[in-house]
Formats: structure tokens, C-alpha cells, sequence
């Protein structure tokens, strides 16, 4: 196999290369995305430009409207929950029973909550009481007044924050919910889950493993062990013993991609379309990109994510989208949303090798008003720096998105 047919095959299995519905877009399309392709959308805090479990619909169906992907796991009857699948996710309610193991094991628990937890086990009991008796309730809530470190930015929190983390990861509790500032609102599993789910056996770990890296090898279509295993961050044994299973039974096929020292597998359902026409960004957090190894030996594009460097470190900007067009990615383009101004600002723009930066200039200039508009904002401003700014610029990303249209 080769790498443009590895790359075509990657992204049919994302689901890049599905028809884009007519009409509205529903939860039924929302759910083909899901369910049917990444089969989870990773959470992140970062709203610089839109939160990341927005972006990958987005970047597969167009604009839609958010409140229907809120709604799918704050509203009766969830189709989607909250929990730790890669990093912190939605992912569908029926893959929680395929996740028990990691809630009784509890081995991911981070410093703060698992001391809470040994430490404070009294707590921890109250916490639960109160979230029983008051839930759906956030952490500021029912906050008791705690002492709470002050040299640690970005983990100042109370004790009583770590342990709702600590019963949320345990699988005690789990999210019914946002607050409009993206705080999550706890309530008891037992009640916010369905209830054909919560009584659904618990399968062995190692039948949990062996369909959660099936469901990888399907959202990934080709791929390496490490990918395959860090697709929902499974355990090194656990994968490889689920990978023998599954390539026993012929679900998973050996395959040699050109180029690649790692052996690959297909999943025997994945398609391989002659041709790939695609023209949106893709968010950082978005599954297609998640191992950069891979990200790397398909796409040929090295990417990191800057957020967390000094500025004057970064190379690229501070949240920088790739721009997937055709099979390839062409451009990267740092964005903001100045949602007071209602403008999307584009700090930098940067054509990746081998592109033709004008054709390039031109599919960007088209998605960034696309994507504009679907946020709300009225202008695209010019670029500000980058190889790509000035033809960027020129393809008509200057003003108003109504006056370039």
C-alpha cells in the first residue's frame, strides 16, 4: 500500500469523505460523526477560537448549529457522556461499559485527586452525599471553605474539586452537563446515564480492549500499533493481546505501508476512495491528527501546538488550525475569534512545502469565511504575518465576510 492510498484510506474512515447532508444538519448527522466515524470528540478548555469538541463536526459536515452537539449530552435522552477516552471526551453512551475498567482501577487518576481520595476519604464520602442529594450541582456549589494552594497555576483547586474529579474518574458521578462558562454540572451516573446502559454487564478488560482498539482500527482505517493503542490511551498489554484476537478472527489485516517501519494494520471494512476533495481546517485536537508519529509518515506535516510555549518561542502562532485540501494539508493558519469585535483575526498564515500558494490563498480565503460565519463574526481580518499572509491577503481575506463572498 502505498502512502496516498494509506492517507485517501485514513480520511474515509474519519469520515472526510462522506456526502454533506442536505438540509439542516440534525443530531442523526451528528451521531453518523460520532457513532459512525471518530467515535469520540476530544474536550478542551482553550476558547480562543471555538472549543475543540465543536471543530471536528465542523470540519466534516459544515456549519451546524452547536446547541444540537450540547444537547446530545445534557439533555434526555443522552446519546453522548462524558469521560477520561482520550484525554477528557465525549464518546457515546453505549461505549461505557467498555470503560469500567479504567473506572475501577482508577490508575489515571492524577496527584491531587488520588490524595484526596487516600487522605480524605470522609470527604470524598460527603462530596458523593451531596451530589446525590443536590445534583445536578458544579464544584463552586458545594465548595467547603478549604485552604487551596497558590503555586500551582492552573491546578488551584479546592479540595473539594478534587474530589468530584476523583468520583468522576471512579465512574461515580460524570457530567449532566454544562454551565454557559463550561463548568461541568455533576449529577450521580446512575442518573444521567440511560438505563438500558447502566445495566448492561461489565465486560472483562480484555474484551473491553478488544472492541475499543477495533473501534480505533475503524476511526483510524490504517494504522500502527502505538495509534491504535492510543486511540482511547489503552493499556501496552491489553492492546497487544486484543490486536492478536482481531487478526485472528480477520477483523485486522497486515498490511505493509511504503515508507513506514512500523507494521500496519486495516481494518477490513476500511474503504479506500480513488480521490479525496476536501477543503476545511482541521482542529488541533481533532482525531485525525491526534499521534503526530503518524500525522507525520501520512500527511508529511509536522505539527505541534503552541499554546503552552512563550511566545516569542513560537513558530507558527498560538492556536494554529492545519488546512486540509484535497488529500493533503497546504496551509497552517493561526486564528482568533474577537468575538467583541466580531472579527476572526489571522495572526499568521504559512503555506506548508510544495503548494502552490496562490491556488492555496484562494481554497483558505474561501474557509475562512466559512468558518466566520458559522461563528458568528461579521469579518475576516487581514493576516498579519506568515509566507501565505500576502497571497492570503490578495485571495480577498481583507474585509467583511459579506463583502467577499
Amino acid at each position: 500500500m502505498t502512502i496516498a492510498q494509506a492517507r485517501r484510506m485514513a480520511l474515509a474512515a474519519q469520515g472526510f469523505t462522506d456526502r454533506a447532508p442536505k438540509g439542516a444538519i440534525e443530531a442523526r448527522h451528528l451521531r453518523k460523526v460520532v457513532v459512525g466515524r471518530t467515535g469520540l470528540l476530544q474536550i478542551d478548555s482553550v476558547n480562543v477560537l471555538q472549543r475543540a469538541h465543536y471543530l471536528p463536526v465542523y470540519s466534516r459536515l459544515g456549519a451546524y448549529d452547536p446547541t444540537v452537539l450540547d444537547s446530545a449530552s445534557a439533555r434526555r435522552p443522552r446519546w453522548l457522556f462524558e469521560y477520561w477516552g482520550h484525554e477528557a471526551s465525549l464518546l457515546p453512551v453505549q461505549l461505557q461499559p467498555l470503560f469500567r475498567w479504567r473506572m475501577a482501577r482508577a490508575e489515571g487518576a492524577w496527584g491531587g485527586p488520588r490524595s484526596i481520595a487516600v487522605q480524605r476519604p470522609d470527604l470524598v464520602a460527603w462530596v458523593l452525599k451531596e451530589v446525590g442529594e443536590r445534583g445536578p450541582v458544579t464544584a463552586a456549589q458545594i465548595e467547603q471553605d478549604v485552604p487551596r494552594p497558590k503555586d500551582n497555576w492552573g491546578w488551584n483547586w479546592s479540595d473539594v474539586k478534587k474530589a468530584l474529579e476523583w468520583l468522576f474518574y471512579a465512574g461515580d458521578i460524570t457530567s449532566a452537563g454544562r454551565t454557559s462558562q463550561f463548568a461541568r454540572l455533576y449529577d450521580l451516573t446512575d442518573r444521567v446515564l440511560p438505563a438500558a446502559v447502566v445495566h448492561t454487564p461489565t465486560p472483562e478488560p480484555a474484551e473491553a480492549y478488544r472492541r475499543l482498539v477495533e473501534l480505533s482500527a475503524r476511526g483510524l482505517g490504517v494504522a500502527a500499533e502505538p495509534e491504535l493503542r492510543d486511540y482511547f490511551r489503552l493499556p501496552l498489554d491489553g492492546t497487544r493481546a486484543a490486536i492478536a484476537d482481531l487478526a485472528e478472527e480477520g477483523v485486522l489485516v497486515p498490511v505493509e505501508v511504503r515508507g513506514w517501519k512500523q507494521r500496519a494494520w486495516r481494518h477490513r471494512d476500511a474503504a479506500m476512495p480513488r480521490r479525496v476533495s476536501v477543503s476545511t481546517l482541521v482542529s488541533p485536537f481533532d482525531p485525525l491528527i491526534w499521534e503526530r508519529g503518524r500525522t507525520e509518515r501520512l500527511f508529511d506535516l509536522r505539527y505541534r501546538i503552541e499554546i503552552y510555549v512563550p511566545q516569542e518561542q513560537r513558530v507558527h502562532g498560538y492556536y494554529v488550525l492545519p488546512f486540509l485540501h484535497g488529500d493533503r494539508f497546504a496551509a497552517r493558519v493561526d486564528l482568533k475569534a474577537d468575538r467583541r469585535a466580531g472579527v476572526l483575526r489571522v495572526p499568521a498564515a504559512w503555506a506548508e512545502p510544495g503548494v502552490d500558494p496562490q491556488v492555496t490563498a484562494q481554497a483558505l480565503a474561501v474557509e475562512l469565511r466559512r468558518l466566520a460565519d458559522w461563528l458568528g463574526l461579521s469579518e475576516v481580518a487581514p493576516p498579519e504575518r506568515g509566507d501565505l499572509a500576502s497571497a492570503l491577503a490578495d485571495a480577498g481575506v481583507r474585509g467583511s465576510v459579506s463583502s467577499v463572498v
